[in-house]
């Protein structure tokens, strides 16, 4: 397979990179490097690519470049290049979110029209939710977005639907919930969390910690991603890709002391605006046709975060492995 992966440079792109180059598939991986965090934490990412003979670059903005080289003898295109980020998604940044998750998309999917046998896996968000009625949630849900991201995400996820039925575009929508692990993103929790762990710092926490989130480890959202792309059944379809539990953020923090091997300075903070209180994901359908099954526990995945965070800060002590727990 040749694949395209747009968002290369970033958490989840560099890990489905990855996965495909080690299989011996090409990847063409596109990234902007836009200023949420560190170029040089996503370059990073990329370096560890140019070694393999399979893998060729581009920078490059998707809403304003030419799409047709990068999508010449693509079989499969995975879209996880966008805008990340509730909190930073109101006021004067609201139009970088239009610009890479919406109209970013719609440039991509009109790109794409020309090679309808070809898969477009778009990365979703558990935020087209917000604060959802029914928990675990279900794909058939009604979306209630609770900040401009969440809106913006379910966007470009109805430009899928509507390339789809129009044009015969085989878009599949993945909604991710909370993806954690090595490379996370540096404003995201876990990896915050970890960072304050390792330094002895205070670690804060918005909200009183009582929050639900359905955690999923990066590898078993690598897993949906490639399986979205060569499931028969699955085009013009959406599927919920979860951790298969929901636990508070207390109990996260619990399991990062044991990691630590000591207690934390936890220190509360109001809920910001966008937050929303409780996720979990119903995977029944994504069981069914991606044959999606997640595998790692949360005591797992915390541990292989809180390491690579402690390697990366060259302090490196941690505490007897944990029960698995999910």
């Amino acid at each position: 397979m040749r694949a395209l992966v747009t968002g290369c440079a970033g958490f989840i792109g560099s890990h489905l990179t990855d996965s495909l180059l080690a299989d011996g598939h090409d990847v063409v991986g596109v990234d902007r490097f836009n200023d949420n965090y560190s170029r040089l934490v996503k370059a990073a990412n990329v370096a560890r690519h140019s070694d393999w003979r399979g893998f060729g670059f581009v920078e490059g903005d998707l809403a304003t470049m030419d799409l047709g080289p990068l999508l010449d003898g693509c079989d499969a295109v995975f879209h996880l290049a966008a805008e990340p980020g509730v909190r930073s998604s109101w006021g004067e940044r609201f139009d970088r979110y239009l610009h890479n998750n919406v109209a970013a998309t719609q440039r991509l999917l009109e790109a794409s029209v020309a090679a309808r046998e070809r898969r477009f896996v778009y990365a979703s968000s558990s935020s087209i939710y917000g604060d959802a009625l029914t928990l675990p949630t279900p794909e058939d849900t009604t979306p209630r977005p609770f900040s401009p991201y969440g809106m913006t995400k379910l966007s470009a996820e109805q430009l899928c639907d509507i390339y789809h039925a129009n044009h015969g575009v085989q878009t599949v929508a993945l909604r991710f919930f909370s993806v954690y692990g090595p490379r996370q993103r540096p404003d995201m929790a876990f990896n915050r969390f970890c960072r304050a762990a390792v330094r002895g710092e205070p670690l804060i926490v918005l909200g009183d910690g009582g929050q639900t989130r359905d955690f999923t480890y990066v590898g078993d959202v690598v897993s949906a991603c490639r399986a979205a792309a060569e499931a028969p059944d699955a085009a013009g379809r959406v599927y919920n890709v979860g951790g298969g539990s929901r636990v508070t953020l207390n109990h996260t923090i619990e399991l990062l002391a044991g990691l630590a091997g000591r207690p934390l300075d936890v220190r509360r903070r109001q809920r910001e605006r966008g937050d929303v209180v409780d996720t979990g994901a119903d995977i029944r359908l994504a069981r069914r046709d991606l044959g999606f099954d997640p595998k790692t526990s949360l005591a797992d995945g915390l541990r292989a975060e809180f390491e690579w965070i402690a390697e990366r800060a060259g302090r490196l002590v941690v505490q007897p492995r944990l029960a698995a727990a999910r």
